[in-house]
């Protein structure tokens, strides 16, 4: 079924763009799944980001069970993605000079043998904070080049009609995951322990290096004449600052990442110190915010277009943040699945719609590096969201780190749409 799409505004440089309009219905949902490399990659992603999120669970338990400390627990989140903002400005600049599929599938293998050493360490019984935040950094590293060439590999994988579903769809395999690989880890660790959740996230790797050796894709042409690496990837910086749209988007995004996003690297002291539960609760817990995004996402995929990306990524500012608001004040478990749910679609309300966003407005080949920058400030705002959120949780409390945060995160988008309303007030009287 052809797909409608309409003529949007230019971007900086000049050339024209056309976004899906139409044709997206819960009938055409994963409509991204008709093209051959999109199905590997997604079938690959869905068992490799599960053993991603078992291990994340079992990381969190395991350093907090070793030294019950919650300002270790920000530390070490911090130092695993800390590298992500050294790393991923190259990252995107090698993403646009070289094959996607060959960068994947060596940052793939460099996690997978991290999830090994892992699952080793725990095994044989030397495993301390040291060596988990070593292996950490490790896996930063790579995931500092993987995450700008897999964000802009969508669109060679399906096409720029279907990119907002295949955006979408990412994101429901994300969060898919968030809701088995939680679950899953909570009921291992109980059982067998964390070493198994490590080792089955290094054989999930298997997948997915597997689907993008098996993808048939055209020759490599490098379309950029470059002067030298740095100034290739410094244009891809000066661009995404340059350009108002993405330079607000990022700047929300760091905003909301720092003070939003690090709910989930207390939720082991929330879960244990505040709710009373085990490891099986706190499973149960990050699934119910999985659950959630995962709802989002496909509503996104199915409905997205109907909104404009405005309205859309606001939207899930707010609810995100009012239910995390209310989720920092409860005391009942079923109270708290029911607030964490609400807050994981509102957090992938804006999630998916920014990601989209951004690489729908951008030329394609800058495509890599600009994603290169959103992968800077995810790498920024882990770290940095980590260190805040377990400090003030261990000055404060957990409730009122998870309650600040949420008031940063509505304050931030209120500016956001302050400026933009601002913005085009002023584009309006210069027209006129």
């Amino acid at each position: 079924m052809p797909t409608e799409t309409a003529r949007v505004p230019e971007d900086i440089s000049g050339r024209p763009r056309r976004l899906p309009v139409g044709g997206v219905s819960w009938r055409h949902t994963f409509r991204a799944l008709r093209y051959r490399n999109y199905r590997l990659f997604f079938w690959g992603q869905l068992v490799s980001l599960t053993g991603t999120w078992m291990q994340q669970t079992a990381m969190s338990w395991f350093v907090y069970e070793i030294t019950n400390s919650k300002l270790l627990l920000g530390a070490v989140a911090a130092v695993g993605s800390a590298p992500m903002m050294l790393f991923s400005i190259w990252g995107g600049s090698l993403a646009d000079l070289y094959p996607k599929r060959s960068i994947l599938v060596a940052t793939q293998t460099a996690q997978m043998i991290c999830a090994f050493l892992l699952a080793f360490g725990v095994w044989a019984g030397f495993a301390n904070a040291t060596f988990i935040v070593i292996v950490a950094a490790l896996n930063g590293v790579a995931m500092g080049f993987d995450m700008p060439a897999r964000q802009a590999f969508t669109v060679e994988m399906t096409s720029r009609e279907d990119l907002l579903n295949a955006i979408s769809l990412n994101s429901s395999i994300v969060n898919g995951a968030r809701v088995v690989g939680p679950s899953l880890a909570g009921l291992m660790i109980n059982a067998v322990g964390t070493a198994l959740c490590f080792f089955f996230n290094g054989i999930s790797f298997i997948a997915v290096i597997c689907g993008l050796l098996m993808m048939r894709l055209p020759s490599f042409e490098r379309k950029v004449e470059i002067i030298s690496p740095t100034e290739h990837a410094w244009n891809g910086i000066a661009y995404s600052f340059r350009h108002p749209r993405v330079r607000t988007i990022l700047l929300l995004f760091l905003a909301v990442g720092i003070f939003g996003w690090s709910y989930m690297v207390v939720m082991p002291a929330f879960a244990r110190d505040v709710l009373g539960r085990g490891a099986d609760g706190f499973g149960i817990l990050m699934s119910a915010s999985g659950t959630g995004a995962l709802i989002g996402a496909l509503v996104v995929a199915a409905f997205g277009h109907r909104i404009t990306p405005r309205k859309l990524a606001l939207s899930g500012v707010w609810i995100f943040s009012i239910a995390l608001f209310a989720f920092s004040f409860a005391r009942n478990f079923p109270v708290a699945l029911g607030f964490l749910f609400v807050a994981g679609f509102g957090m992938l309300l804006f999630f998916s719609t920014t990601n989209t966003t951004l690489q729908t407005i951008v030329p394609d080949d800058m495509r890599g590096r600009v994603m290169g920058v959103w992968s800077l400030i995810f790498g920024a705002m882990i770290p940095l969201g980590s260190l805040e959120a377990g400090a003030v949780a261990n000055w404060f409390g957990t409730p009122v780190a998870l309650a600040s945060g949420a008031v940063v995160c509505v304050i931030s988008a209120t500016i956001a749409l302050v400026a933009i309303r601002r913005r085009e007030a002023t584009l309006a009287r210069a027209s006129d």
